[in-house]
């Protein structure tokens, strides 16, 4: 079997494993849901559960969000200013994640993010993984956030844009999911930034 096809089968095992998760915290409780419910649940054995999600929290938290985020801002114009770059890609992320073709991952997204801000474990672990995308930002910045104080301002800008998306799905999941997500983060970002610090026509 090649590298590829099985990396592919590795991460649609992922894929049901966490999605036979979420069902099953929605329907019967997250306290009240085992790593081998899961596992009976997904087909698998519990050896496998923990194979991939090694905490019962990651089961809920883990996702590639933050791969897509870095590589947007990676792409993005060094000559624009931080939080445009960070703001814009996290707008675009949540658009992409949003939009009519991938309505699947919108409502798992939403259910997630409803389990979170519900479940005091969750959110505790949250800012670690809050934690874990800010270092993702600043990776993707490169060379542009070696010296201490250029990491130092992409720290901070990075940390800010965050607590404005943390804000946004918050306000998103109390809405269940009704309102316009990346509108949402864009009116955080304005409302910390200003109305421009997320460009023209975003």
């Amino acid at each position: 079997m090649s590298a590829t096809l099985r990396e592919q089968r590795r991460a649609q095992t992922r894929r049901t494993i966490q999605a036979h998760a979420i069902r099953l915290f929605s329907e019967r409780g997250y306290d009240a849901t085992t790593m081998n419910d899961v596992a009976e649940a997904a087909g698998v054995s519990p050896m496998t559960v923990y194979r991939h999600f090694p905490t019962k929290e990651d089961l809920v938290l883990v996702d590639q969000y933050g791969e897509a985020i870095a590589e947007r801002i990676a792409a993005s114009p060094a000559g624009q200013p931080l939080v445009r770059r960070i703001g814009g890609a996290l707008i675009d992320a949540a658009a992409a994640l949003t939009g009519g073709d991938l309505a699947g991952d919108r409502q798992f997204l939403l259910v997630r993010l409803q389990l979170m801000i519900s479940t005091p474990a969750l959110r505790a672990r949250h800012l670690d993984n809050q934690y874990a995308l800010q270092q993702a930002i600043i990776g993707a910045l490169g060379d542009e956030a070696a010296e201490p104080d250029a990491a130092f301002q992409a720290q901070a800008a990075a940390s800010a844009c965050l607590a404005a998306l943390h804000t946004a799905l918050v306000r998103w999941a109390a809405d269940d999911g009704r309102s316009d997500l990346p509108g949402l983060i864009g009116k955080a970002l304005a409302a910390v930034f200003g109305d421009d610090a997320i460009g023209p026509a975003r």
